[in-house]
């Protein structure tokens, strides 16, 4: 049989055994995808990114869902993304996801005028310290304060990302050399308003915002995820926090058929993208069904509509 669409997951998520409300929440969000593209007339299925008896030349497209497994098996997954692309095509397309998927994409941004986080890049193999990072970012004035975050450049769920202050860097050293050793990593200014304020997700897609949520991390944390007791709320944006949302998928190499775009206040009171997500974002279609038919409808009209 062939397919026009297969929705990509990750394998536990299945069959599950076990439905936890996370993952209750993962199967509602696929759900609706799935209803959508079908509802626009589409043959779709769901499908582990890495299932072996699969023959991924028989769907037109594969469209990047909950395949959240893949930053703890990123060889097996870049040579299975490498080995697939030649077999049918991607949404967001190969180029896109091999450009988000590592954070250097917000040097990218930022050179396009895009706010961000204040960053430095510190390369695979690097051989400088923490403490001379820091000192040399702030002798240029790339850093003002002295708390910052450093995690690795390819990750997610906040894998690695640690709060460092200026006055226990030193402890923090040694999972540092040993993350450099292997991967790139990113020390960035802590930003203060995400903990006061919280983060904002804007969904877009096709250059259309649909809907946003508000996160806010946990009484003592920094992390807005709900991994680590982060909680989800509507949000209504304003139209500046609409426009710079749509601002930065415009900023993008090629327009996202779905990103969604985290934004928050920098410690400058500017709006700043924390992250541009178009590979696998969580969507919160659950509390905006409808954007599941926008969606499915951008999809049909931009990919598969002239040969349906």
């Amino acid at each position: 049989m062939e397919f026009d669409v297969v929705v990509l997951t990750d394998h536990r998520y299945v069959d599950p055994k076990e439905k936890t409300p996370y993952i209750q929440n993962v199967l509602q969000e696929d759900q609706l995808v799935l209803e959508a593209l079908q509802n626009q007339g589409l043959k779709v299925v769901r499908k582990a990114w890495d299932d072996p008896h699969f023959d991924w030349s028989t769907t037109r497209y594969a469209l990047f869902r909950t395949t959240w497994d893949y930053f703890d098996r990123y060889a097996e997954f870049s040579e299975w993304l490498e080995k697939t692309s030649k077999q049918t095509q991607f949404i967001n397309s190969t180029e896109l996801i091999y450009w988000n998927i590592d954070k250097h994409y917000l040097q990218d941004l930022s050179n396009a005028g895009v706010t961000i986080p204040k960053t430095v890049f510190l390369e695979k193999g690097s051989k400088t310290t923490l403490s001379n990072a820091t000192a040399e970012a702030k002798a240029e004035n790339r850093f003002t304060t002295n708390t910052y975050i450093l995690k690795p450049c390819i990750s997610g769920a906040a894998r690695h990302t640690y709060k460092i202050q200026q006055d226990n860097i030193e402890s923090h050293e040694a999972i540092f050399q040993e993350l450099v050793a292997e991967e790139a990593m990113m020390l960035q200014e802590f930003q203060h308003n995400i903990v006061l304020e919280g983060e904002i997700s804007m969904m877009v897609f096709n250059g259309q915002f649909t809907h946003a949520v508000l996160k806010i991390a946990k009484p003592g944390d920094f992390r807005v995820q709900d991994d680590f007791g982060g909680t989800v709320h509507d949000y209504v944006p304003d139209p500046e926090q609409i426009e710079f949302a749509q601002s930065v998928v415009e900023a993008a190499p090629e327009l996202p058929i779905y990103a969604r775009v985290d934004i928050f206040k920098d410690n400058e009171g500017n709006w700043a993208l924390a992250e541009l997500e178009i590979f696998e974002p969580e969507l919160w279609f659950r509390l905006n069904p409808s954007a599941a038919d926008i969606l499915a409808k951008a999809i049909k009209d931009n990919f598969l509509s002239k040969s349906i």
